[in-house]
């Protein structure tokens, strides 16, 4: 493996050396996008990202990308992001994920609790391949992480009991979702730490319930 790199701050926490699972991030949106950068920022090379929209320009305040990317892909758009800052190339589909084959980790960050559902049972779900499911959601102040084992029934259960419609989506008065920047870095930080923690055989919670707004913090185990 060919690091430019300087790892040398955090390699006795994780080193990059050592980890050979595939990343799938599916959705480069708020959380997605910087996710991406973050995990090759420790030096993971094997990372594909998956999403079919571009960048607008509503986008710029709490995603990864910059003025020059609007009207771009966004996968090319953060494929170019982790280049310049890491020099590592990354794996690109510029087409909606549905039922591909999967392998490694899965970071699920797509928009709607319909398409996960969809994606869950068509490509995670009792798959021997997957290592894990990292799920996180997000609303404007609270943000809810997952980590799933796909082959553990009672994982399945308490999983698929977290379900909701999505007409229950946070939304502000003009309609559209509310998000900001503080949040969604906030959740990919915990997201990139449940990676870092099950690489060193740590013992993850199953749900991490994290209200920024009143620095409470609730982490259960199934």
């Amino acid at each position: 493996m060919t690091l430019t790199l300087d790892i040398s701050r955090h390699k006795e926490l994780f080193n990059p050396y050592y980890f050979h699972t595939p990343i799938t991030i599916i959705g480069a949106g708020a959380t997605g996008s910087w996710l991406t950068l973050a995990l090759a920022k420790l030096g993971i090379e094997d990372i594909t990202i998956w999403d079919f929209d571009t960048v607008e320009e509503h986008n710029i305040a709490n995603q990864a990308f910059e003025l020059q990317d609007i009207g771009k892909s966004k996968v090319e758009a953060i494929k170019k992001l982790v280049k310049i800052n890491t020099n590592i190339e990354i794996n690109t589909y510029n087409i909606r994920f549905t039922n591909q084959r999967l392998a490694g980790i899965i970071f699920l960050m797509v928009d709607s609790m319909e398409e996960r559902k969809k994606i869950w049972e068509n490509s995670i779900k009792m798959k021997f391949a997957v290592d894990l499911l990292i799920e996180p959601r997000m609303g404007l102040d609270v943000g809810r992480i997952y980590n799933v084992e796909p082959v553990n029934l009672t994982h399945i259960k308490k999983y698929e009991d977290t379900y909701y419609n999505d007409d229950v989506a946070e939304v502000s008065a003009c309609g559209a979702s509310k998000t900001v920047i503080s949040t969604a870095l906030g959740i990919v930080s915990w997201c990139v730490r449940q990676l870092i923690n099950w690489h060193n055989k740590e013992e993850l919670d199953n749900e991490i319930l994290i209200d920024f707004k009143y620095n409470n913090i609730l982490t259960l185990k199934w």
